[in-house]
């Protein structure tokens, strides 16, 4: 039971760190793209940017869903 919330726990910091890398991925080319860029790549940049960021909040969730609706007891 010990190794299993171990694992759990292991696996929530690792979506964690994913999600926080992927949204500074994201937020950098929005940056760039906003500011830099010019023409079809600017939008390039910027659609890139909104997946990256999406797909972070959805790491995000999944590492949270895990956690919270998780059972305590086995049945």
């Amino acid at each position: 039971m010990a190794s299993n919330d171990a694992n759990r726990a292991a696996t929530r910091r690792r979506r964690q760190l994913w999600a926080g890398v992927l949204a500074l991925l994201g937020l950098v080319l929005l940056v760039i793209g906003l500011t830099v860029a010019d023409g079809v790549a600017a939008w390039v940049e910027v659609v890139a940017a909104i997946l990256l960021l999406v797909t972070s909040y959805l790491v995000q969730h999944l590492a949270r869903r895990d956690t919270v609706y998780r059972r305590d007891e086995p049945r």
